[in-house]
């Protein structure tokens, strides 16, 4: 039995590769989590869905940056369950594999956040620094929420648009300062405005915002990498959303698109068969 584990920071999506046997379990993040926290929930699921012997557990999440990372969580594994293979790798890696499998090629990850990278087949070759949603994350839905919003308490909301934002959310400008500046997760406060600002993408003014937030994307971050020879994977739902505004933005600037997969674990799960 082979246990392939994608998590993010709410929740974690465990998988019995080879059959449709699936559970889910709290996030697991090493960048925001202490790893006790983490092996905790690592070692109540081995034990509580009777996975105590295992061909392989494979295990992608954010913040794995070291080897004594990868080292302390594989022995809380092997504290309860006798496992032949572990491989813990951080969420660009599992993004790299979900898109290009065992070849290579460029990655651009459209979520709540973005970032990129070069994948030659076998690790992750090259990077361009994704800066995080204050100095970078362009092309997210985070960013996207974030230009909505800067318009919209300068009054530069076409009128349409703010009287339906205002219908369907807290508009107030303290609600805003609190969501953006004191919320636990900013980023995704954010980002939950990306469906709302989609479906006015038939306004000019919203156009132009979704528009200018991939073509920042592009010009920034995916122009960096070697378009002309490689193509590109996109990996995450918000990318997944936009797919036909992303595609004919890429086109324009000479990027070819791969694939998109909207969640990582769908390619994961072909790439670990």
């Amino acid at each position: 039995m082979k246990i392939l584990v994608e998590s993010g920071a709410t929740k974690s999506d465990w998988r019995v590769i080879g059959t449709d046997r699936r559970f889910l379990r709290p996030g697991m993040n090493v960048s925001t989590m202490k790893l006790p926290e983490i092996g905790k929930i690592l070692q109540q699921t081995l034990m509580e869905e009777d996975l105590r012997e295992l061909d392989g557990f494979y295990m992608y999440t954010a913040g794995i940056v070291t080897d004594e990372i990868r080292s302390a969580l594989a022995s809380v594994i092997r504290e309860v369950a006798d496992v032949r293979e572990i491989d813990i790798q951080d969420d660009l890696v599992g993004a790299a594999r979900a898109a290009c499998g065992h070849g290579s090629g460029i990655v651009a990850i459209l979520g709540t956040g973005s970032n990129t990278c070069f994948y030659d087949g076998k690790s992750v070759e090259r990077k361009v620094y994704s800066g995080g949603f204050i100095l970078g994350d362009e092309g997210s839905g985070a960013t996207l929420g974030k230009l909505f919003l800067a318009d919209y308490i300068k009054g530069q909301i076409p009128a349409a648009v703010a009287k339906d934002f205002e219908a369907k959310f807290d508009s107030s400008y303290p609600s805003i300062v609190e969501g953006v500046y004191r919320s636990a997760s900013p980023s995704g406060y954010l980002g939950k405005l990306a469906p709302f600002i989609l479906s006015h993408y038939d306004d000019a003014h919203i156009k132009a915002l979704v528009d200018g937030n991939f073509q920042a994307f592009i010009d920034r971050a995916l122009l960096r990498y070697d378009v002309a020879n490689y193509p590109v994977g996109v990996v995450g739902g918000f990318g997944n959303a936009c797919k036909d505004i992303f595609t004919r933005l890429c086109a324009a600037s000479g990027i070819r698109i791969s694939r998109f997969i909207p969640e990582p674990i769908v390619g994961l799960l072909e790439f670990h068969r």
